[in-house]
């Protein structure tokens, strides 16, 4: 949720390689948004959008980017100004985030919950079912302390929680290397597994006694998206490093990708014709990140890397913008998700001008909202002090977002 803006070389024009690559990927997180949006919102279109190329959503990409720019961004950070500069902005950036989340839930529960209870919005009061079982004290204080994540708002703690760890991250990392914290993120997914959640949830209502069902505390297994964040954030302290030969390991794993993909792509078709996959559906399940399903996201992600050259057209504004200021955007569409619950009524989903309607106004508000606040998302990300060291480490000037195709003429006019 952390943007960058585009690099400009040591003359001032605009570096074409650099600036295109993070051009892409703002945009993958501006159509991971969409794609979310879709998925969320109650409309005909939540039928095609879900998982339509494989075992894939656009939880894993939204937040594989996310934990990409934050390693990239609080390394390089953390190389100019210091470890200690780094952990302060990183905890001002997770606090920040916490904010937001607070104001969704303060929405949910003064302007939400009355309508849900009413009785006749079923979908809004299923969705806040344990508030209205436990009571707004209990309810109140646990989801302010990240305990109580009701479904929409669950991804949101997730991302701070795992903020919360990433600044030790960077320096345990800095300390032991990377290959320690990866294998020990590897190991604790590989036991979430086998039950991990669950496990620790035991445990820890004997330690303090808490009264909440695991279910109302997030849909996401924690113990296994931790390895995708991790990935994601040494990834990106590797691309900080100028040390991550994507492409080559990309076009290596070109042939193996394509298999698994296709193989993926006809599974994921087969079960939506009544396939059943029994025994071996953990294998594939989204809330645990299965071992197949992470494999499937790899593939994907290889031959997207392959093939970057033909979606270089989609990286267009809208997207570019709405990626840059993806955490306000996500925020946006979640108060819309709420709005589409509501006008559901007892229905199972909106049809005629009410999901146009809704469609229209969520998209528009989503726009709106990247255009305000696109310009203070830069300016967010302030320059290192050592900016005009020159040096392999030397960080890259942000400016505004350039539209494909205008950035070498912009390059040619006197400054």
């Amino acid at each position: 949720m952390h943007s960058e803006q585009p690099a400009t070389a040591a003359n001032g024009a605009p570096s074409n390689a650099v600036m295109g690559r993070r051009l892409e990927l703002d945009a993958a997180r501006g159509l991971m948004l969409v794609w979310i949006t879709l998925t969320h919102l109650p409309t005909a279109a939540s039928a095609y959008v879900n998982q339509p190329f494989g075992f894939i959503s656009a939880a894993e990409g939204f937040i594989f980017l996310s934990a990409l720019f934050t390693g990239r961004i609080y390394f390089r950070l953390a190389e100019h100004d210091g470890y200690n500069a780094m952990t302060l902005r990183l905890w001002s950036r997770t606090w920040r985030l916490y904010c937001y989340h607070a104001l969704l839930l303060a929405f949910a529960f003064l302007v939400a919950v009355p309508i849900a209870s009413r009785g006749n919005r079923p979908g809004l009061h299923n969705l806040l079912d344990f508030y209205f079982m436990a009571g707004p004290k209990r309810s109140v204080i646990e989801a302010f302390l990240l305990i109580y994540r009701p479904p929409l708002l669950d991804i949101l703690p997730m991302y701070i929680i795992f903020l919360i760890f990433t600044s030790g991250a960077l320096l345990l990392a800095r300390r032991i290397g990377w290959k320690p914290i990866l294998w020990t993120g590897f190991a604790l997914w590989s036991l979430a597994q086998f039950g991990l959640r669950a496990d620790a949830y035991k445990v820890a209502a004997t330690i303090i006694p808490a009264h909440i069902p695991l279910n109302e505390m997030g849909s996401f297994d924690l113990w296994a998206w931790q390895f995708l964040w991790i990935v994601g954030v040494w990834l990106g302290v590797r691309w900080a490093q100028n040390n991550l030969p994507i492409e080559k390991w990309a076009k290596r794993a070109v042939l193996p990708a394509t298999l698994i993909a296709v193989a993926c792509f006809v599974v994921r078709r087969a079960i939506e014709h009544g396939l059943r996959l029994g025994p071996s559906e953990f294998l594939f399940d989204k809330w645990h990140l299965g071992p197949l399903r992470l494999v499937d996201f790899t593939a994907v992600a290889m031959l997207l890397i392959v093939t970057q050259r033909i979606w270089k057209p989609l990286a267009v504004g809208p997207l570019v913008l709405m990626g840059q200021s993806s955490l306000q955007v996500f925020c946006v569409h979640l108060l819309c998700c709420f709005a589409g619950l509501t006008l559901l009524g007892n229905a199972s989903m909106l049809s005629g001008w009410k999901q146009i309607a809704l469609l229209t106004g969520t998209f528009a508000a989503m726009l709106l909202t990247a255009k305000l606040f696109a310009k203070s998302e830069a300016k967010i990300e302030r320059k290192p002090k050592t900016e005009s060291s020159p040096g392999p480490h030397a960080p890259a000037v942000r400016t505004r977002y350039v539209p494909p195709g205008r950035e070498t003429k912009e390059a040619e006019q006197p400054r």
